[in-house]
């Protein structure tokens, strides 16, 4: 087993900290995980016993003591930002879903749908593709409500 290139000793407040920030429970659960993490090296407990404690990865137990170790608490327990694609939702999409939404339905259709609106959606070319599920979240989004007869087709 190598030896520990950053090894975590807390101060009395950090360790205070920490125990009020994993039993707070309005984290995400990876930051929880961190804090956890560190109380566990605190103890410590080797890193077989954390990864057999909280079912993490060696790579995770190792970044998280470095970040302590250089950063400090708050950036150890910070996420890095994920690149992720851009949303797809801009603010003309909500504006055609409104207009939409709120105009006198297509003919022989009592009232809009959630399948009519997404396929209206496409047909306008205002997106590429879109899920009901999407347009019911949009629509809960902005309150706008179609009625309780809405579900799909």
């Amino acid at each position: 087993m190598p030896n520990k290139v950053y090894h975590v000793q807390l101060s009395d407040e950090a360790y205070l900290q920490l125990h009020q920030y994993v039993q707070g429970g309005h984290k995400s659960a990876r930051a929880i995980t961190r804090a956890r993490i560190l109380l566990l090296a605190d103890e410590h407990l080797s890193d077989e016993e954390i990864i057999a404690t909280l079912g993490v990865d060696r790579k995770t137990i190792y970044r998280v003591r470095k970040k302590y170790h250089e950063h400090g608490l708050e950036k150890a327990l910070q996420e890095k930002v994920r690149s992720g694609a851009p949303s797809k939702i801009d603010g003309r999409l909500e504006a055609t879903l409104t207009m939409l939404a709120c105009s006198t339905p297509p003919e022989g259709s009592a009232r809009w749908t959630l399948r009519l609106l997404t396929d209206k959606l496409i047909e306008l070319k205002t997106i590429d593709a879109i899920s009901m599920e999407t347009v019911r979240t949009m629509l809960k989004k902005m309150n706008l409500n179609l009625g309780s007869s809405s579900a799909g087709a």
